[in-house]
């Protein structure tokens, strides 16, 4: 004989949809989460990388040759970069900080009118995207943009220019000093001399994990035109005064002929 009655099922809790995707996401390292920089500029970072769907502003003086330091690393593992509003950009020296030019693709300033939509069309299509803003850009123009690039998981990084940002990006970096070597003589006329390389102070700051504020002194250019460390000799000391000389010892001899000194040690 089988029972036929009712069984009662237990009743299962109801899980809201947003923790069911937060348990269905997949787990992923720091480094995944971020795309790779040179080891040089690593220190100014969260995680030592460029954080996905993150902005980078970066301003002051070789603000142009830090942005492209700052991206020459993912260029160079096979990201595409797009280039948009800077015409001044040299390519020999966009090359010689390690921007693969085959995956680099430079676009003209866009009129006022369609700027956004091209900008965010390259934010969709490319992963790092260097942009120098000619106008002000909107508040909405903005939230669209940051939506795009946390979808793709790109970087949008902030060149120096004419333009306004209504809100600051996620991390900034800012050149506070910067000193040419090899530059000539202010009594050289005859304008001999090259310039080698420039030493650069760059303090990084921002929001969420790139608050803690970061300070770097490195050359950039370096010698073969890529960012290089600073790397310090140890110097000999010079005594400044004569408290810091060693003190003799000094002894004094009497013979027929008077008094002698001499120093000892």
């Amino acid at each position: 004989m089988f029972d036929t009655g009712r069984v009662s099922a237990r009743p299962r809790p109801e899980i809201p949809l947003a923790v069911l995707g937060e348990r269905a996401r997949p787990v992923t390292l720091a480094a995944e989460r971020a795309l790779p920089v040179t080891s040089v500029l690593a220190p100014l970072l969260p995680d030592g990388g460029l954080p996905r769907g993150a902005t980078v502003g970066v301003h002051g003086p070789g603000a142009t040759a830090l942005a492209l330091a700052l991206v020459a690393a993912a260029s160079g593992a096979g990201s595409w970069t797009a280039v948009v509003g800077a015409d001044d950009l040299g390519l020999v020296a966009a090359a010689e900080a390690g921007l693969a030019l085959e995956r680099t693709v430079v676009v003209a300033d866009p009129p006022p009118a369609a700027w956004s939509t091209v900008v965010a069309a390259l934010v969709e299509s490319v992963e790092v995207v260097l942009v120098r803003a000619s106008r002000r850009v909107a508040p909405g123009e903005q939230r669209r943009l940051r939506t795009h690039l946390r979808r793709r998981g790109g970087v949008l990084v902030r060149l120096p220019g004419p333009g306004i940002w209504p809100e600051d990006p996620d991390v900034r970096l800012r050149s506070v000093r910067a000193s040419w070597e090899g530059a000539v003589a202010t009594d050289r006329l005859d304008g001999a001399g090259r310039l080698r390389r420039r030493r650069l102070v760059v303090e990084a700051e921002g929001r969420g994990r790139a608050a803690r504020p970061r300070r770097l002194e490195l050359w950039l250019p370096g010698p073969d035109g890529a960012p290089a460390p600073l790397v310090t000799t140890p110097s000999t000391t010079v005594p400044s005064t004569t408290a810091d000389l060693p003190n003799p010892t000094v002894t004094a001899t009497t013979d027929g002929r008077g008094t002698r000194w001499a120093e000892v040690g």
